[in-house]
């Protein structure tokens, strides 16, 4: 016992070393021979969204847990450094890091979590949650993912009718990816989702047209950022608001789907303009009132409307008690999964025995990053840059929220965090206006790049790294998250209490 606190007692006796992160604050004391270490563990860990650009920031306020674990002070005055314990040092302060730090990756040093503890985990199971970012045209390579993963979930589970919606427990979108997550997630009256994931890519190939028109011999910047009538704009938005009528209504009686007709837990966001803030469309709110229950296809219009494509669009909850004047959800949080983080975190009603991002099992479907080179962008106008500075804002948006998510899951990113996103070398090809061109040439570029990206090498963030590629493939890591859904799926059939416990229509 003495020679083990003679050790702490030789710990770096010359440097004082002042370190907080997450649930260690650790100090020591120079020339004393003396060291204090005050453990806290701090449950759970929250994401705080930021309200201008859909940013993920982690913070310890709200509903928070505090718990003191231990506080140890050893003074050894007199005591000389040896081999032995500098090595000692070395051992515990790099256990320390590995726990303590996101991202530390030595296996050596990495502890593996004891098998009750283990168990007790797969007691809560894990909430499985399907993010997908806007993009327009671009939304092509998210809907072929959509596809790839259903057919593997169909392929794993053996049920050839098995649905994006049957593994997830939470869905986010943005823009297009709000019309997916509508599509996927929406039901008229028999407890299923109105489109496969296959239609989603289709549905965005077979009527781009109606909505993102083209006039023959006047360029679409012209057009739409002209002044006068802007009747590029109004035919744009008649067209969106008919197909997603058509698409949102039930059958027989023309009665509009709401939020309260979807299937699980969805989140999809505007930018209202009447408070100057980002607006999330949620079912559990819709569920809790009907002054947050909107009809699907005016969610959807919401979510889609960019400035200078489409007109904002005035709406009200079904109830007229809630009012919001919208646009785009991109403007605002054009990569959704922080905030379908957040929503579960803090949602203990629906999700009762979650933790922490240990308990999550999420994949984040990106449209791709597009390349502009710079003497193509070097004699631009304002009018020019229009389009790509919204399209630059939601890229850079998009990733800076996939690095801080990287980060947030630390030692687990990798086994329940995935992100799909095509590298910028395929979307080299791309014209300026790719997110609005609806022309047959670029729909089959557009494809094309999406299965290229499918056979791509996985890109991750790393801690401090930036960007690295991995070992699999996108398909690889699909069908991975695949055999973990259904996993999951299985595992709840077996445990005590329900993983979750969704809001049902009254």
């Amino acid at each position: 016992m003495l020679s083990t606190l003679q050790s702490f007692g030789h710990v770096l006796h010359s440097l004082i070393f002042f370190f907080t992160f997450h649930s260690l604050l650790l100090f020591i004391i120079p020339n004393f021979k003396s060291i204090i270490i005050i453990i806290i563990n701090i449950r759970p860990f929250y994401f705080q969204l930021s309200p201008v650009n859909g940013f993920a920031t982690s913070y310890f306020g709200g509903r928070h847990e505090v718990k003191l674990l231990f506080i140890v002070l050893c003074v050894f005055p007199g005591l000389e450094p040896s081999i032995d314990t500098d090595k000692l040092s070395y051992e515990i302060f790099s256990i320390l890091e590995s726990n303590f730090l996101f991202g530390y990756d030595d296996p050596k040093l990495w502890k593996p979590v004891d098998t009750g503890v283990q168990s007790m985990k797969n007691q809560r199971g894990k909430i499985c949650i399907l993010s997908i970012d806007g993009g327009g045209m671009r939304s092509i390579l998210a809907g072929k993912a959509l596809a790839y993963l259903e057919n593997a979930l169909k392929v794993k589970s053996g049920n050839p009718d098995a649905r994006i919606a049957d593994y997830f427990d939470v869905a986010a979108g943005t823009g297009v990816g709000g019309v997916f997550t509508a599509m996927l997630f929406g039901s008229r009256n028999d407890n299923r989702p109105i489109f496969k994931a296959e239609d989603t890519w289709k549905f965005l190939v077979e009527n781009g047209n109606r909505f993102y028109r083209q006039k023959s011999g006047s360029g679409l910047l012209k057009r739409i950022l002209r002044t006068g009538n802007g009747n590029g704009v109004k035919e744009n938005t008649l067209g969106f608001e008919t197909v997603m009528k058509e698409a949102f209504t039930v059958n027989g009686n023309g009665k509009s789907l709401t939020l309260r007709n979807t299937l699980k837990p969805v989140l999809i966001p505007c930018y209202d303009l009447s408070s100057s803030a980002p607006f999330l469309f949620s079912r559990a709110d819709a569920l809790e009132s009907e002054s947050f229950d909107f009809r699907l296809w005016e969610v959807c219009r919401a979510t889609s409307a960019l400035p200078g494509l489409f007109e904002p669009v005035s709406m009200k909850s079904v109830d007229g008690k809630t009012k919001c004047v919208a646009v785009d959800g991109g403007l605002a949080m054009s990569n959704p999964t922080a905030a379908a983080i957040t929503h579960v975190l803090h949602n203990k009603h629906e999700f009762p025995f979650v933790r922490g991002v240990e308990d999550l099992l999420v994949v984040s479907l990106g449209s791709g990053g597009v390349l502009d080179e710079y003497n193509k962008v070097k004699g631009w106008k304002g009018k020019e840059w229009a389009l790509p500075m919204a399209r630059i804002s939601g890229d850079s948006s998009a990733d800076m929220v996939d690095h801080a998510v990287s980060l947030a899951f630390g030692q687990c990113r990798t086994t329940n965090y995935v992100r799909i996103q095509a590298n910028g070398s395929s979307m080299k090809r791309c014209g300026v206006n790719i997110d609005s061109d609806c022309s047959p040439e670029n729909i089959k570029l557009l494809t094309g790049i999406a299965d290229e990206m499918l056979t791509q090498k996985n890109v991750e963030s790393v801690l401090f790294e930036g960007k690295q590629i991995g070992e699999q493939t996108n398909f690889e890591k699909l069908d991975w998250f695949a055999g973990e859904l259904v996993l999951e799926h299985q595992r709840r059939s077996c445990r005590i209490a329900p993983t979750v416990a969704f809001k049902q229509p009254s």
